[in-house]
Order: structure tokens, then C-alpha cells, then sequence
């Protein structure tokens, strides 16, 4: 047996687990590739079972005396009625060189965010391949991930072999296959070896079935994988999680070591504010301590009285990284909702979380061919390349770097639901002008035209209404409204006349600022409709360069001059012929539209609005059921 025994007395005992080095691997592949089976082999041979998780495997086996070693690791009532792992089992178990932490992940591509989580701190990842299915589309999106997730080291693990009769044959094909995808991968060193996970074979031991195999066994493989020097190279990051001050003689900051060590006298440099110091001392429950490395939660004393908040990170002088606001990074979507560019997030990097946009969609990873596809979104469990503005500096470096500060969450900032994890790649563009000062993009809403449209029903938009004065804008803007309204949308008229004004106001009306305000409602969701006169076709084109970003509708309200003279109860017309008024339009200066989305009468205000409801269904604004 393999399992660490206490053959002497605790306290060796104790000391001797203490110093054993810790592997986090991952188990990764397609359904019913047979990884929980063979983490459930890997735990009996190793004697990392409980008797009453043992009893339980054999009560459900289909024969007598056997094991279902699926059984020990799904642990979900819903996994075992399924037969497929759903959540991230972890398990763990010890041997007399090396502890371990197994992350059992799902095959499924339904959870492949699951997958994600469960391979974010491995330093190495398992794959199992049916041997009797080959190398499939599955097999290649979890390589993809382990490989973006900078797991250095990767395990290729034929399994089923007995179903094929122990053939070499089929091995040597499936490694030549999966050899071509880890081709295209940034893993350190791929390893491949062949096995039966239910009977056993080069699991733990070799067995009698695979003697054309003469490489470690799965154990032995990871009893002997070198991941010091993986370790030994991260510079130290400490993010601060909290500044401890009980009286005014201690200031103390806490956290725990993301990455590297640190030693007292060392000299540190505080980000983004780059202010140094020198470490005074470091504290921990136990007392003060020389030195202390990652993952340790420790208290860091400086010898100076410098600013150090929450969300700043402490590095070692000459270690310093990377601080802006501007990066790029590669992201596994996980959220069933996709992402949107117009929408502000949140975002959680190391101890502090900050608003973000993901700006730009560079790509989407096409896993069938490992290629860049064009893409402006990414929906569940797509992975691309995103842009991201965070609406102030922070301290990061590129994934393959130090996974600790290269990596973030993003979180929706209405639902609180994690819908992305993201590995930051490399800077974006310059974060100042030519001139030195800063560049402060326009933050986004919260809220995204998308959701707004998912809440109301429809997109927002601007009708705007042209005509001569007394043509019957108003009548027709307000009939439209109630229309509207009745079909449970949103929608306003701005009309002078409502606000008291009279209608010589028109004349000199600050158009552009009518036009901002339309816009803007427009953008919030609202369909806003505008009957203020705009006798101009300047005026028109404003008002259309203004309202970009929502949908626009220039309706010309087309009657004749003689029906507006008629209907002029307020003597516009008459005042305009005698010079006392220069209302647009009234004095024969109207620009009809040349071109208008919708041209109506108001002689027929039913017809009116059911051609202005037409035009808002053409245009995408909304559904008619």
C-alpha cells in the first residue's frame, strides 16, 4: 500500500507531512472517459478510501466483491443518477514523498466553466482519452483550457485500453493524434501513457497487460514531476487584503502571499502609488517570523508611514509589474447570458474589485480547428480574446508570467453571477495621450441596451416628426403614444406646447439640445417621439448624427400648406406674412425631407399611426405578437 502509515511517533510524523511537497493536479476529458474511475482506483490502491465511502461503492457495483470506483468521487445526488460528474469533486490523498490535491472534473461540455474552476490552480493536468473513441472535439477544448490556464505540465492518459485489447496500435495512434493538438499549446512537457482505470492497469501498479510499456505508471508519474522550479521563479506579490490598526503604535498590512517570499530587510515597492519602504517585520498567528512565502497569511510591518490601501499590491524592488488601466486578456465565458460590450461589469483582481468594460471582442478560439474565428460576443463556454478598461489602475502581470496577478473574475455587477474568468495576456494601448495627461474613456452604464430591451420589450428609439406649423406633428405624436403605451411599451412626446411653451418658441429652439435629450432617452429605452418644428434639412441631419447609437425614424408629416393655413387657430401663418413672426415653415422657408423613413397624413390619424408602428417593427424596434 502506498498510503502514509504512522510508523513512528506523531510528532515525526507531523514533521515529516509538513515538509512533503503539495501537487494540486486536475482530471480533465470527456464524458464517460473514465476520470472518476480512476481517481476512485487511484484512492483504494493508495488507501486514501473511508471505510463507509468503501462499503458504499460495493453495495452499488454490479457484481458481488466489486468496486464502482466512480462511486467514491461523484458525490452529487444528481451525478449519480446520471452517471456523469456535474460540480468540481475534490479529493485528497498522501503518499510517503508527496501529498495531493485531485480536482475531478466535468466532461461535459455543458460545464465546461465548471472545468475551468477546477484546473485554475493545478500544476498539472490529466486527460484521459477513451482508447476506443480517439481524440475528440471535447478532449481538445479541455487541452485548450489547461493550457491557458498556464498548467505547465500535462499527462495524456489513455484509458479503456482493455476494451481494445491492450493494443498498441491504438495507443500509438491516439498519441500521434493528441501530439498534433499539444503541438499548438503552450504546456512545458506533455507526458502519454496507457491504462485501464477499472482493472487497474498502470494506475498504481503495472500490471500484466501492458508489457510493451516500459514509462512510470500514473503514480509514479506524479510522485517524480518537478514543480519546484515552477515555483521558484514567480516574483513576490502580496496583495493587501486589510490595513491592521489597533493603536498608534502598530500599522500593520495583512494578506496572503499570492506569489514568491519575503524576508525582513527586504525593500519593497507599494502599486500603483510606487512609494518604498522596507519590510520591518513579518507577523503571523504565531508570532514574528524572518521570512515567509506563498500561500502564508501574514502581517507585514514597514519602517516608513506610507499610504498602503486594500487592493494595493507590495512587491520587492527590482520586482515591480506592470500598473494601467488597459489590458488585453483571454476569457472562458461562463455565463449563460453573453457578453456585452455595451454593458459595465465588475471585476475582481487579487483583494479588490473594480468596474471594468470588456470593450472589444478581438476572436473566438475555434476548438475544432485551434483557430482565431472573427466574433463580437462570447456566449457559454466559448473562449476569445477581450478587451478590458477598468476605470482605474491596477497592478497586474501577464498570466504566463504569475497566474496570481494575471488572473480575474468577472462578475456581473446587477446579478453578482461570475460570467467569466480571464487570464490577461498583454497590455492594450497606452493608457496617456501624446501629451502625458490620462485617457478617461466614457464609462458604461450598468445596464446594457440588451437588458434594457430583454426588460421592456423593445429598443429604444427617436421618431422624429417634421412638417409645416398646424400639420398635425403633435396629434399625430400623441395618438402614436397611447398606440404604444396600449402595446405596453414605453413612450414619450416632448412637445413645447406641453411644457406652456408657445409655439413661437420654435423659432428659436435650441434644437441640438431637444435632439441630446431625444438621443438620450432613446438610449435608455425609451421610444421618444419629437414634434418639435425642424423646417431645415440641417436641422434633420442633427438630429440623425445625434441620436447615433439608437434607431432613428424621420416621419414627414406631408400636409398640404393650404390645410395647415386652415387649421391655424393661433395665427402663425397670417403673423409670418406680415413679418411679425419667424417661425420656420410659416414663411415658406420649410425643406421638405427628400428622403423620410415614413411619410403620413394627419388627415387619417388611424393610418398615421399604424404606417409609424410598421416602420418601428421594420426597424427592429419592437415585436408585434
Amino acid at each position: 500500500m502506498y498510503a502514509d502509515h504512522l510508523d513512528t511517533d506523531i510528532q515525526t510524523f507531523l514533521t515529516r507531512h509538513q515538509s512533503k511537497d503539495l501537487l494540486r493536479f486536475v482530471s480533465v476529458g470527456s464524458v464517460d472517459d473514465g476520470k472518476s474511475t480512476m481517481i476512485g482506483r487511484l484512492l483504494y490502491d493508495t488507501g486514501g478510501v473511508y471505510e463507509d465511502n468503501l462499503d458504499d461503492a460495493r453495495s452499488r457495483a454490479d457484481k458481488d466483491g466489486e468496486i464502482d470506483f466512480a462511486r467514491l468521487t461523484d458525490g452529487l445526488r444528481a451525478e449519480r443518477e446520471q452517471g456523469i460528474t456535474i460540480d468540481v469533486a475534490y479529493r485528497y490523498f498522501t503518499t510517503a514523498t508527496r501529498k495531493f490535491i485531485i480536482a475531478d472534473t466535468p466532461g461535459h461540455i455543458q460545464y465546461t466553466r465548471n472545468m475551468a474552476t477546477g484546473a485554475s490552480t493545478a500544476d498539472l493536468a490529466i486527460i484521459l482519452i477513451d482508447a476506443r473513441l480517439g481524440v475528440l472535439q471535447q478532449s481538445r477544448r479541455h487541452a485548450f483550457i489547461a493550457s491557458l490556464l498556464g498548467i505547465p505540465h500535462l499527462l495524456v492518459a489513455v484509458n479503456k485500453m482493455d476494451l481494445k485489447d491492450y493494443d498498441q496500435s491504438v495507443y500509438d495512434a491516439i498519441v500521434s493524434d493528441f501530439a498534433t493538438v499539444a503541438s499548438h499549446l503552450n504546456f512545458d512537457e506533455v507526458t502519454f501513457l496507457p491504462m485501464s482505470a477499472l482493472h487497474g492497469d498502470n494506475v498504481v501498479s503495472t500490471g500484466d497487460n501492458l508489457p510493451w510499456y516500459t514509462g512510470p505508471t500514473l503514480l509514479e508519474h506524479l510522485e517524480t514531476v518537478d514543480i519546484r522550479k515552477d515555483r521558484a521563479s514567480e516574483a513576490f506579490r502580496y496583495p493587501v487584503q486589510y490595513v491592521i490598526r489597533p493603536n498608534q503604535n502598530y500599522r500593520g498590512f495583512a494578506g496572503q502571499i499570492a506569489s514568491g517570499t519575503v524576508r525582513k530587510g527586504d525593500s519593497i515597492c507599494v502599486l500603483p502609488s510606487g512609494k518604498t519602504s522596507t519590510v520591518k517585520a513579518i507577523d503571523t498567528f504565531a508570532g514574528e517570523v524572518d521570512n515567509a512565502f506563498a500561500p502564508m497569511s501574514v502581517t507585514i510591518r514597514l519602517d516608513d508611514e506610507i499610504d498602503v490601501s486594500r487592493g494595493d499590491v507590495i512587491t520587492r524592488v527590482g520586482e515591480e509589474t506592470d500598473t494601467g488601466r488597459q489590458f488585453d486578456a483571454m476569457m472562458v465565458w461562463m455565463s449563460e447570458k453573453p457578453l456585452d460590450t455595451r454593458k459595465s461589469y465588475l471585476i475582481k483582481h487579487g483583494s479588490q474589485y473594480l468596474r471594468a468594460e470588456l470593450s472589444t471582442v478581438h476572436f473566438r478560439v475555434d476548438l475544432d480547428e485551434l483557430s482565431n474565428a472573427p466574433a463580437d460576443e462570447l456566449a457559454l463556454n466559448d473562449i476569445g480574446a477581450v478587451s478590458v478598461t477598468c476605470h482605474r489602475e491596477i497592478p497586474h502581470d501577464s498570466y504566463i508570467t504569475n497566474r496570481s496577478t494575471g488572473a480575474f473574475v468577472v462578475i456581473d455587477s446587477l446579478t453578482n453571477e461570475t460570467v467569466a474568468a480571464g487570464m490577461i495576456t498583454e497590455l492594450a494601448a497606452a493608457d496617456r495621450a501624446d501629451d502625458g495627461t490620462e485617457v478617461l474613456d466614457r464609462p458604461h452604464s450598468g445596464v446594457s441596451p440588451r437588458e434594457r430591451q430583454e426588460r421592456l420589450g423593445h429598443e429604444g428609439a427617436v421618431v422624429w416628426m417634421s412638417g409645416l406649423p398646424a400639420a398635425g406633428k403633435s396629434t399625430i405624436g400623441y395618438a402614436l403614444e397611447r398606440r404604444l403605451f396600449d402595446l405596453g411599451c414605453i413612450c414619450h412626446v416632448l412637445d413645447p406646447e406641453a411644457s406652456g411653451l408657445n409655439s413661437e418658441y420654435e423659432a428659436n429652439a435650441d434644437l441640438n439640445g431637444v435632439a441630446s435629450i431625444a438621443a438620450e432617452m432613446g438610449r435608455a429605452g425609451v421610444i421618444t417621439v419629437v414634434s418639435y418644428s425642424s423646417a431645415l434639412e440641417s436641422h434633420r441631419a442633427m438630429a440623425r448624427t445625434t441620436a447615433a447609437g439608437c434607431s432613428f425614424v424621420e416621419v414627414h408629416v406631408a400636409t398640404p400648406v393650404d390645410t395647415c393655413r386652415a387649421r391655424d387657430t393661433k395665427g402663425l401663418y397670417d403673423r409670418a406674412d406680415a413679418g411679425q413672426s419667424q417661425l420656420p415653415g410659416a414663411g415658406g422657408d420649410f425643406e421638405a425631407p427628400t428622403n423620410p423613413d415614413v411619410m403620413v397624413d394627419a388627415e387619417d390619424l388611424e393610418q398615421a399611426v399604424n404606417e409609424l408602428v410598421n416602420a418601428l417593427v421594420s426597424a427592429g424596434v419592437l415585436t408585434l405578437d
